[in-house]
């Protein structure tokens, strides 16, 4: 038997007292976000009309290594934190590979996610601006949820817009939320201006975290004392989120384990961000060479099938226009299982790090992930979010590829979230009614063609 333990856990002291911020070491660094009127680089007054003042601060610091974590963040933090990273040995016994698998497990909290990192933090920053409250969107409903916890933790009131396919298909996360004093809404609504126009222009729409965001950012600036935040994609998320990867690089490192290869899933970019950025930082910086691969649906490409260019960071274009691999603002994917990963964008640093070569992408079908998913489940006793079940899928085929080749890799995968709540998705599995929709080049170039000329 390995010297390894199962779990690696890191002491209360070892955790992180700084965020890193991944872009304090690209030397080309994210194109800057721009205004939507004036198409300028958004300034931080500007951005502060939208987002806490301190968040809009960390939005545009493309240089600043290290930021400190607040103790009052810190504090919340120990209360889930450090969490451990766990060698998948009864995976590995079952594939008969000879790689060595880990995977930093992410859901020992509430909220069932990583989320609650960046949640955490944001309600912290609009506490001491003295909000009355925030707006915000979800797409499977972790990102709300975190948010809900962390705004009862702070006495804030807390807004969310739920994609509608998933505020119908996961009524249970939305009565976490309500539980935790939230008042959760499907979008698209008829409660704001965009939603209703949204509704007008597609009829029966299940929605999306683009459609979601507009309403939500419509509901924080018509209300004062309310402030935007937001679960995935901005920068200021992803510092939040580095967290993560600080953990698992200091838990390889207690080991002597040099990883071969990091693996998340990749939606709008927050838990791979995190995951990978120390690593990533490393590549960037000379001192080390990793294969990180972000996986995606086959039904939301953006990394794989979409183009790299200014567009709107939400469906009714009131958002600043952000630089990234985008599919079109104007996407609707299909009401494929895994919410969270619904979005037409992807974060300006995955997407910067990802033009640079720095990381690879790969997408995959819904049936393949939730057969990874269910292996998963019965090997190491873990009912995983579909959203982390497409680095699960990729894992296990890397490993299957060592098994071929002999070689002893050591991948490293993130599992985000459980899926407790996500029983419907399962249910169409097992039940054989799951299929596999991916978008044609027509439907791709429908949204496409009306990228924002900038």
């Amino acid at each position: 038997m390995s010297t390894i333990p199962y779990k690696i856990y890191l002491e209360e002291s070892e955790m992180p007292k700084a965020w890193y911020n991944v872009r304090g070491d690209m030397k080309k660094k994210p194109a800057p976000i721009l205004n939507p009127g004036t198409l300028k680089p958004v300034t931080i007054d500007e951005l502060s009309g939208i987002f806490c003042r301190e968040l809009a601060e960390q939005e545009l610091d493309d240089t600043s290594r290290f930021i400190d974590i607040p103790d009052e963040i810190r504090s919340f933090y120990r209360m889930y934190r450090p969490s451990p990273l766990v060698r998948a040995y009864c995976l590995e016994e079952k594939l008969q590979t000879p790689a060595h698998i880990y995977y930093k497990f992410e859901g020992n909290n509430t909220s069932g996610s990583h989320k609650l990192n960046s949640a955490i933090a944001q309600a912290y920053y609009a506490k001491k601006q003295g909000l009355k409250g925030v707006t915000t969107e979800t797409g499977a409903g972790q990102w709300g949820t975190a948010l809900s916890m962390a705004c009862s933790y702070f006495d804030l009131d807390c807004q969310v817009y739920m994609v509608k396919v998933s505020y119908e298909q996961k009524p249970f996360r939305r009565e976490v939320m309500r539980t935790y004093g939230a008042k959760v809404t499907p979008s698209p609504s008829m409660e704001t201006e965009v939603g209703r126009k949204i509704n007008a222009e597609f009829p029966g729409t299940t929605g999306s975290l683009g459609c979601a965001i507009s309403e939500a950012v419509e509901a924080a600036t018509t209300q004062e004392g309310y402030r935007y935040v937001l679960g995935s994609v901005l920068s200021q998320v992803l510092l939040h989120q580095s967290v993560i990867g600080l953990e698992t690089k200091a838990a390889l490192d207690k080991y002597g384990i040099k990883a071969d290869m990091i693996i998340g899933c990749a939606g709008g970019g927050s838990n791979l961000g995190g995951l990978i950025s120390p690593f990533a930082g490393e590549i960037l910086r000379g001192e080390n060479n990793y294969d990180i691969i972000a996986v995606e649906p086959a039904s939301c490409p953006s990394l794989t099938r979409g183009r790299y260019a200014y567009d709107f960071c939400d469906t009714g274009k009131v958002c600043p226009l952000a630089k990234m691999y985008t599919l079109g603002s104007g996407f609707i994917p299909s009401a494929n299982h895994a919410g969270g990963l619904r979005y037409h964008g992807m974060s300006s640093v995955v997407s910067e790090l990802y033009d640079q070569g720095i990381i690879s992408a790969r997408s995959v079908e819904q049936t393949a992930v939730f057969e990874a998913a269910e292996m998963f489940a019965r090997i190491e006793g873990i009912l995983p979010a579909p959203e982390s079940s497409h680095a699960i899928r990729v894992a296990v085929d890397e490993a299957l590829k060592c098994k071929e080749t002999g070689e002893e890799k050591n991948i490293v995968f993130g599992l985000t979230g459980t899926g407790y709540f996500d029983m419907v998705a399962y249910q169409k599995y097992n039940d054989h009614e799951m299929s596999d929709y991916i978008p044609t080049d027509e439907e791709l170039s429908k949204s496409l063609n009306n990228l924002p000329k900038v």
